[in-house]
């Protein structure tokens, strides 16, 4: 058996043991023959040669990279530096970057949408305000999105009309967190807020007022000292006319001819308070009653919705500057409009106008109106027309 020569060695002193490819073959070849177990299989010294001296290379410019990041603190990096995104995959900086522009393209898309759809949600957090400087207030309702064509039943009274998704009765109407303000103590402004909105659901919610009752447990709310509303809400009560119309303050049906479909009124409104003149605390109420009704005895299944706004300010007055009653409040302007109703007739009640129906009364006259639409005050024309109800 012959035998591979002795391995050469490099002239440079820290270099490995180096073989030419013609002694490794033949010791290949020698092994083989022999019936010995075949050498390993290793790369020839000229390639182990290459890939120091690549190797090398690669430290040199990795130190050098580090000094040129570091600046006066340039240390040598541990280990080879590859170009950013080469195996790696994006660098840290990319990898926050397209994430974070795409989330917050979508929130920011997002945003608009709400803000199309309930512009409230901007205008809410705005300042200033309806209520006016130092006024404290209850959210505003937003505009309401558009009625689908299904009719409104029995069943689904409200199917149709955008009242269906709102709060029902009382508790609808929401308190503005109580404040103290010029000469009122937060439990002076409570009582303000908390006796305007019992006046509210006396007028507008109590169900021996809804079929045609007095407002008693509303009237005696009311200041004695300043009766000029009390004596008002009477009058229209006792002897109604144009002039004297009881719609103007109270909703009230004659339930001979109409009775409720359910028992749920819907209501959305708004309310706020801010201090008057002095010795005065004034509270403003602006809120809609949707009232879903059925003719009495016709069997026919038809609801009727009749709609309505109520613009009102009460005032909470002291009596050591003013005569009047303590805990009592006086009604002082009020805007009213109804939508859905007979024109022209004071009978002392709101008479709804039937899907199919002619109106018996007046016909409607003016520009249409959306009962919806709270962007803009009470309307002032004798009996307009409605866009839906």
């Amino acid at each position: 058996m012959s035998t591979a020569p002795p391995p050469e060695r490099s002239d440079e002193p820290d270099e490995p043991v180096a073989i030419s490819d013609e002694q490794w073959d033949a010791f290949l070849r020698d092994t083989v023959e022999g019936g010995g177990p075949p050498g390993p299989k290793e790369p020839s010294a000229r390639a182990r040669m290459v890939a120091r001296r690549l190797r090398e290379e690669g430290e040199r410019e990795a130190a050098a990279a580090a000094g040129r990041r570091f600046g006066r603190r340039g240390k040598a990096a541990q280990a080879p530096v590859e170009p950013p995104g080469w195996r790696t995959g994006p660098t840290r900086q990319e990898k926050r970057r397209g994430p974070l522009w795409a989330v917050l393209g979508v929130v920011l898309a997002v945003a608009v949408c709400l803000i199309a759809l309930r512009p409230s949600l901007l205008l809410d957090h705005l300042p200033g305000g309806r209520a006016g400087a130092g006024a404290t207030s209850s959210p505003l309702p937003s505009a309401a999105p558009g009625d689908t064509d299904e009719g409104a039943t029995l069943a689904h009274p409200f199917r149709g009309s955008p009242a269906e998704s709102w709060d029902e009765g009382a508790d609808a109407i929401e308190l503005p967190e109580a404040k103290a303000v010029k000469g009122f103590s937060e439990a002076d402004v409570a009582l303000a807020l908390r006796l305007t909105k019992e006046y509210l659901v006396g007028t507008n919610l109590d169900p021996e007022v809804l079929r045609g009752g007095r407002p008693d447990k509303a009237l005696a709310l009311l200041d004695p000292k300043q009766p000029g509303a009390v004596q008002q809400i009477l009058r229209s009560l006792r002897d109604p006319d144009a002039k004297n119309d009881p719609a103007m303050y109270v909703s009230r049906f004659d339930y001979a001819r109409v009775r409720p479909a359910g028992d749920v009124v819907k209501v959305r409104g708004h309310m706020s308070f801010a201090a008057g003149r002095p010795g005065e605390v004034k509270v403003h109420a602006d809120y809609t009653f949707v009232y879903p009704l059925v003719r009495r005895g016709s069997g026919d299944g038809r609801v009727a919705r009749t709609i309505v706004r109520r613009d009102v300010t009460t005032t909470l007055l002291d009596p050591a500057k003013w005569v009047s009653t303590k805990g009592k409040l006086v009604v002082g302007s009020v805007s009213v409009y109804s939508y859905n109703n007979e024109c022209d007739v004071f009978d002392g009640y709101l008479h709804p106008v039937f899907p199919g129906d002619a109106p018996t009364g007046a016909p409607s006259t003016g520009d249409p109106h959306d009962p919806y639409d709270w962007s803009g005050t009470v309307p002032r024309d004798d009996c307009g027309r409605i866009t839906r109800s």
